[in-house]
């Protein structure tokens, strides 16, 4: 099958330091190059992929260092070059939100979108039902709640490549990690409350977007002077492993609706349980009691930090394999094009995408 994957252009695919979405597409291009099909990314020009490359920007956004730059027109850029090129292609895959729909409608009926975002936002509900003719993929089932009658497809959860992120059967750093964005909805003043209350150590790995820095100023850096606490910054994904594999759990105390929550299964790969807050994704992602706890208050956090270690690492990875690697995410995403292409029920897609695969 020949398959456009159309980027944002933010970050870098993957990213170099902090990044969601870009990475997820980083996956799922090589996942499907490994499963024989013909991938084609468009992205910006630092790409790292097995896909074949189109560059459509000379780096990512966000740390392109030119005073002004249009993120709107780098986008529309793109699209247009994917629209010259479309009839390349079996299936045009877009994980840009919905930017694409009106330039895409003579398409839609090959287009894929995966949408990676919150969805309770004022004007979406319009624009969703406007385009009604695209179908969507969520990654989680929760993401969908706003929106519970678009064209949904599927949901499909994220993957990552086992082997980047070795098993650590016994971690030797004795600390609690939190690992991401420091914003409010993310928590890190709270994850901070947790672990000084609990007389454990966190590491803190986080980026701050300058929209946060009023909340890192005023709510978290007035916490990092206890002993217990260090911040690291940001991290890429050469020291991602050996932060999570070496923790004794993750702390993930999410107030708002998470999309999914990379993270955690990143952290799940490393067999490092994940201490979850109840909103969003979370209880999609992790087995409270299996692969982590999934928490609703302080007094249920603290407890489940105690009873990190009554939980087996290997049962953790296992949890991740079974669900979370960019295999089982590329194969299911097979199913959804061949779905898609053959206009069959949800239930024959994995018949359809037997014969795709059989002439791709």
């Amino acid at each position: 099958m020949r398959i456009a994957q159309i980027a944002p252009l933010y970050e870098a695919v993957p990213p170099r330091l902090y990044g969601g979405t870009e990475r997820v597409v980083a996956n799922l291009c090589n996942a499907l190059v490994e499963l024989d099909h013909e991938v084609t990314l468009f992205a910006s020009a630092e790409a790292n992929t097995k896909a074949q490359l189109i560059p459509v920007r000379d780096q990512a956004i966000r740390l392109d260092t030119a005073p002004l730059k249009s993120d709107m027109a780098a986008h529309l850029a793109m699209l247009f070059e994917v629209r010259r090129r479309s009839h390349q292609f079996d299936i045009l895959h877009f994980h840009i939100d919905l930017l694409h729909f009106p330039m895409f409608e003579p398409y839609a009926g090959k287009s894929l979108t995966t949408v990676h975002g919150r969805l309770d936002v004022k004007d979406l509900p319009l624009a969703y039902a406007r385009w009604e003719q695209f179908g969507l993929v969520s990654i989680s089932d929760s993401q969908r709640a706003p929106l519970p009658n678009a064209n949904w497809l599927r949901t499909v959860p994220h993957g990552i490549p086992p082997a980047q992120y070795p098993f650590q059967p016994h971690p030797r750093g004795g600390y609690l990690a939190f690992l991401g964005r420091i914003s409010p909805e993310k928590r890190p003043d709270l994850a901070i409350q947790l672990a000084i209350a609990a007389g454990k150590p966190l590491r803190i790995a986080a980026k701050i977007d300058p929209i946060d820095t009023h909340y890192f100023d005023s709510k978290v850096k007035p916490l990092l002077d206890n002993p217990l606490i260090e911040f690291l910054g940001e991290i890429g994904d050469a020291d991602k492993p050996k932060f999570l594999g070496e923790a004794d759990g993750l702390l993930f105390p999410i107030n708002w609706p998470e999309p999914f929550g990379l993270v955690m299964i990143e952290a799940m790969a490393c067999g490092t349980p994940v201490i979850a807050w109840n909103c969003g994704s979370a209880p999609e992602v992790v087995e409270s009691g299996v692969s982590g706890f999934v928490v609703s208050t302080e007094d249920e956090a603290l407890d489940a930090i105690v009873r990190l270690p009554q939980l087996e690492r290997r049962t953790v990875r296992a949890a991740f394999e079974r669900s979370y690697t960019s295999s089982v995410m590329g194969n299911a995403y097979l199913d959804v094009y061949a779905q898609l292409l053959n206009s069959v029920a949800p239930e024959d897609a994995a018949l359809a995408s037997q014969a795709i695969r059989g002439r791709s």
